[in-house]
């Protein structure tokens, strides 16, 4: 009796590791279905089967978390800065620190780079306004300019004739009669004087 109990041990003993190597073998490979994601598409694929909306939203915002780089087509990755608006090839899922010291000092060169074109900027617009400022200072001057040119100057009253019966000594015509006239008249009156002189008066007796 007790040899065929042990014959029979002997039997199950194959059979339960057997058994035993399946469910391991079982077990290995649900965990490797479960393992973590290596790189954000794979994480990303696991994300979009999640069971609701707000857990895909979720999952996804954690594979962004977790991995900046993104694969590219060729192979490898690449790692997208929006500080510089600019890309970076990288080895892996994520910058290593070398890649992220590289990408740091981008970074500076950058600023730098921003803050030359901003002076450049104002330097150009200070300018720009500067040379505004002066042609309207020029136009300016020029207006000022025909305006004294357009004001009329004072023009002299012209001369009107004299008629007979004005003043002695006034500018008349040459040699018009109403000019010549009263000089004959004086020249007859005078001749008159010469030939019928004026008697002189008697004198009062005292």
């Amino acid at each position: 009796m007790s040899s065929l109990i042990a014959l029979r041990r002997a039997a199950l003993f194959p059979v339960a590791a057997a058994g035993f190597f399946l469910l391991t073998h079982t077990h290995a490979q649900a965990q490797w279905w479960k393992r973590a994601p290596v790189d954000f598409e794979e994480c990303a694929d696991a994300a979009e089967k999640a069971a609701t909306k707000a857990e895909k939203t979720s999952a996804l915002a954690d594979c962004n978390a977790k991995f900046a780089g993104r694969r590219k087509p060729g192979g490898g990755y690449s790692y997208y800065d929006f500080l510089q608006d600019r890309t970076f090839d990288i080895a892996g899922p994520n910058p290593t620190p070398e890649e992220q010291k590289k990408i740091d000092s981008a970074y500076t060169a950058y600023l730098a780079k921003e803050r030359r074109n901003n002076e450049a900027a104002e330097a150009a617009a200070r300018q720009q306004r500067e040379q505004q400022e002066l042609q309207a200072r020029q136009i300016q001057q020029v207006a000022l300019r025909t305006d004294v040119e357009r004001v009329p100057m004072p023009v002299e009253r012209p001369k009107v004739q004299q008629t007979v019966g004005q003043r002695k000594g006034a500018p008349c015509a040459k040699g018009s009669f109403s000019c010549e006239w009263p000089r004959l008249s004086e020249g007859l009156n005078d001749l008159k004087k010469l030939f019928n002189p004026t008697p002189s008066k008697p004198a009062k007796k005292g």
